[in-house]
């Protein structure tokens, strides 16, 4: 009896060191969906990866990942139209169910709303980040994202980020945005339009193609009353190397008009950035990503996350440049961009 008992343990410690060794060895495999490779969208997948590996998830080793991105010619144009977007995001869709990973993270909004529902029906876990609104990429709410899916959210209450750029421009009343048709820029803008009479600013706004030079509008919006100029997160401002962005640095500072940022990423010009930091949004995303992968995580369980503070940022050289004096709050709120 006594042999049988100890022979019974023998076995146990054997497999349980086997199932152990295997759950260690086993190399997990994730597909990664983005449209337009700009700087906030690669600072969310950098956060995300930062976190994996924190997780005990690194690349290389236990982890493979294949990346994704689509990224239009838009020198050609025509493919930014809805329906090329559309087209090619399902298309690679269908290219990720095929190669059956164990999770799909997907970056930004049109990659989210149009891949989601092939991938999850294919039962195929997807988390995503760098979404601004998560209703307008498909989920049911700011919190709930809905079957097979979760992610973090750059959501964040305008109301209290107007309240900052009042705080910092006491006597600017009118603000000019130029945009295109970028899902995470539609929504920013139109949560600016909605609550900016409570911070006592009017939002002129251009909308314009991803083909469009930015100072032409600019100056449109001069023209219309504009004394400053906000940067939603759109695709636009990253492309032709940050073509955009240097238009605007030139335009803010010819007519001495301050730049708010509604998005952490090198923009030329800007003076103040209030809003989400992509990468914190990214690595918010690994965290779900590694429950579902080490813990067996249901992502229907997981909420959608977000960062809690806004983070406030300012261009000590713009400041310089444009000779404008933020309050003494502002600065001391602020961490410096130089």
């Amino acid at each position: 009896m006594k042999r049988l008992f100890i022979g019974l343990m023998s076995f146990l410690v054997v497999f349980l060191m086997t199932d152990a060794g295997f759950a260690q060895q086993k190399t997990f495999t994730i597909e990664v969906l983005q449209v337009t490779k700009i700087e906030p969208f690669d600072n969310a997948y950098q956060g995300f990866m930062q976190e994996l590996s924190a997780a005990g998830l690194v690349e290389g080793q236990n982890l493979k990942v294949n990346r994704r991105i689509i990224d239009f010619d838009v020198e050609k144009g025509g493919l930014w139209k809805k329906v090329g977007v559309l087209f090619e995001i399902k298309s690679t869709a269908s290219k990720i169910v095929e190669a059956r990973p164990d999770l799909v993270l997907t970056v930004g909004t049109p990659a989210t709303k149009y891949a989601k529902d092939k991938i999850v029906a294919a039962g195929i876990p997807l988390v995503f980040t760098a979404v601004a609104i998560p209703e307008a990429a498909g989920c049911k709410s700011l919190t709930v994202a809905g079957p097979g899916f979760t992610g973090s959210s750059i959501y964040m209450d305008m109301a209290d980020v107007l309240k900052i750029a009042r705080l910092a421009f006491p006597d600017i009343k009118t603000v000019g945005i130029v945009h295109t048709d970028d899902d995470n820029a539609m929504a920013q803008v139109e949560q600016v339009k909605a609550v900016g009479s409570q911070a006592g600013f009017t939002f002129i706004t251009k909308e314009i193609s991803k083909n469009d030079k930015f100072t032409p509008a600019a100056r449109e919006l001069i023209a219309q009353g504009a004394q400053a100029f906000a940067v939603p997160l759109d695709t636009y401002y990253g492309l032709r190397n940050y073509e955009p962005c240097a238009e605007l640095s030139a335009v803010s500072l010819e007519n001495k008009m301050p730049v708010l940022s509604l998005v952490h990423m090198d923009v030329p010009g800007a003076l103040l950035y209030v809003g989400s930091d992509l990468k914190a949004s990214g690595a918010l995303s690994g965290k779900q990503a590694a429950k579902i992968l080490l813990e067996g995580a249901k992502p229907d369980d997981l909420p959608i996350l977000r960062q809690e503070d806004l983070t406030i940022m300012v261009d000590t050289d713009v400041l310089k440049s444009l000779q404008i004096e933020l309050p003494m709050e502002i600065l001391m709120l602020a961490k410096s961009l130089k």
